[in-house]
């Protein structure tokens, strides 16, 4: 393919404006095949649980996927920046869509999450480019925040019917369903990125590139092991195979730093967390990271679980979280150009999503709906002012040599802190949860119920509660009682979980002031148009 630098047609962008368009689109249509898969599972998860019978996996169906695109996400990044992003793109379409297909016919919660791991690598391939593609079509920051609201509104559009799509698909036609939905989605993205979106990068490479498998090797173990550690911790303590994982992530990451620092074209770049800025937003990005990931997902948990609403309900009362991200954004994207400091966005993002939080852990089954809808409204709209503005700044200060590992690492970061956020609020759920039902059991000395009542899926399926309430009965037991004993139990690990996310989004509150202060300057460079 012949390679020549394209001329700017207008201020800040690469492309005349109808061609600019039709690629956003594309670019927009691959977002909303994250944000809907995203959403919609988080939904429809309890009630997958509840069938394949696999609570101590629980955590796994969201954290399988977050480690394998944590993986991905950096690997792809510097593939993109050397041979161009549109062929990763086209080809993390085609997996991720595949890998949809394979988690709706799941048989077993242990499939589910195999699958969901492949999935993951298809989503980090396109986290790794699909985001840089803003940046080659736009290099101008200011033109960049502009059309970004176009992504941002195909992001919100998924995130503000994947709740409410999530839980009809769910109730009416099975959880199946819902990743069955990847699959036009999919097919639309593959059609339109095919067709509009250019091939460019910014460097002409003549020597050949030598990818870092090692380091792509150090950094999987390193976070496998670590994933291990947090999951097996609560259940065997200190004894056992934990402090091994512990160890084994702790020597990875010391062999990957060492490694990364001799390598010539390493996977990560370590100047860049040399970089005040950078190293700021990075560890912005793994904190907000873990408190959106435990709120989108156990959220959803409590309200159908804990205060008894039905998937379409709960739905309903999620939908205004990730409808006021693209709301969010949109403001965003409005003010942050014109602000003299953009980073005060910063600190009120991660306010709201804080309030967001404890609003939530302080939430009762009597709590109007329109409480909980509006400590949703506030998260959303924290998370729509924090999460632009960490991918714009980090591209700002990174500059154009690591435009795209920065904006990969930044994503790898935030799905990092989603791992750790998914898994620790699954062992407190997990643990808390047993401790309290068995305790409540052995007070009414029915402990031989424990493997019936001690899978929070029996707050869900609403047969199998009416077949043990009725057994329960025979026995000569109050089954109400302890299923509301049950209940209380989910409703309080779930509130100490999201206690902690909120803890963090007040430590993000804190650690933004390490961020020095970013200035989005009007700047245009070159790119290489690959025919």
């Amino acid at each position: 393919m012949a390679v020549h630098t394209a001329a700017h047609h207008s201020s800040g962008q690469v492309l005349p404006f109808r061609e600019s368009l039709m690629a956003m689109l594309g670019v927009s249509f691959v977002t909303m095949l994250v944000a809907l898969d995203q959403t919609v599972v988080g939904t429809a998860l309890p009630t997958i649980v509840a069938e394949l019978k696999g609570f101590e996996l629980y955590a796994w169906v969201a954290t399988s996927y977050l480690l394998t695109s944590v993986i991905t996400v950096p690997i792809f990044g510097r593939l993109g920046d050397y041979y161009g992003r549109k062929p990763f793109v086209i080809a993390s379409i085609i997996v991720f869509t595949g890998a949809s297909v394979l988690c709706g016919m799941a048989n077993s919660m242990l499939f589910l999450v195999i699958a969901r791991g492949l999935q993951g690598i298809g989503g980090g391939m396109l986290v790794g480019t699909a985001f840089a593609c803003i940046a080659d079509l736009f290099p101008d920051s200011v033109v960049r925040l502009r059309w970004q609201v176009l992504m941002s509104s195909a992001f919100g559009i998924a995130n503000a019917v994947g709740p409410s799509l999530g839980g009809f698909l769910t109730q009416y036609y099975g959880w199946r369903s819902v990743f069955y939905v990847n699959l036009p989605v999919g097919l639309v993205s593959l059609f339109f990125v095919w067709r509009f979106l250019p091939h460019l990068r910014h460097i002409e490479h003549e020597a050949k590139m030598r990818l870092d498998w090692p380091g792509a090797l150090l950094i999987a173990v390193a976070l496998g092991s670590l994933q291990l550690f947090v999951e097996l911790l609560p259940k065997h303590g200190i004894s056992g195979v934990a402090p091994l994982l512990l160890a084994v992530s702790l020597v990875s990451g010391w062999g990957l730093w060492k490694w990364e620092k001799h390598f010539a074209q390493p996977i990560l770049p370590l100047d860049m967390f040399r970089n005040r800025s950078l190293s700021a937003l990075f560890t912005l990005s793994v904190l907000g990271g873990f408190t959106m990931f435990s709120l989108l997902f156990y959220a959803p948990l409590l309200f159908q679980g804990g205060f008894g609403l039905s998937p379409k309900e709960a739905g309903l009362v999620i939908t205004p979280l990730v409808v006021f991200i693209t709301i969010g954004s949109i403001a965003n994207g409005r003010f942050v150009s014109r602000m003299r400091n953009p980073n005060l966005m910063l600190y009120a993002g991660f306010t709201l999503l804080a309030i967001a939080c404890l609003g939530v852990v302080v939430a009762t089954r009597g709590m109007p709906r329109s409480i909980l809808m509006t400590f949703m409204i506030l998260g959303g709209m924290g998370l729509g002012f924090v999460m632009p503005n960490l991918t714009i700044f980090a591209q700002q200060t990174a500059g154009r040599e690591h435009l795209c590992i920065a904006t990969a690492l930044l994503q790898s970061r935030l799905m990092i802190g989603g791992m750790l956020g998914t898994a620790l609020t699954g062992t407190f759920v997990s643990h808390m949860y047993a401790s309290g039902v068995r305790t409540a059991l052995e007070n009414d000395h029915a402990t031989q119920w424990f493997d019936d009542l001690g899978d929070p899926q029996i707050l869900i399926n609403h047969e199998a509660q009416a077949t043990l309430l009725s057994q329960l009965a025979h026995a000569g037991h109050n089954g109400a009682l302890l299923l509301e004993a049950a209940r209380e139990s989910l409703v309080s690990a779930i509130h100490i979980g999201l206690a902690v996310a909120a803890a963090i989004a007040v430590v993000s509150v804190w650690q933004s002031r390490r961020v020095p202060p970013i200035k989005l300057v009007r700047h245009v460079e070159p790119v290489i148009h690959v025919d």
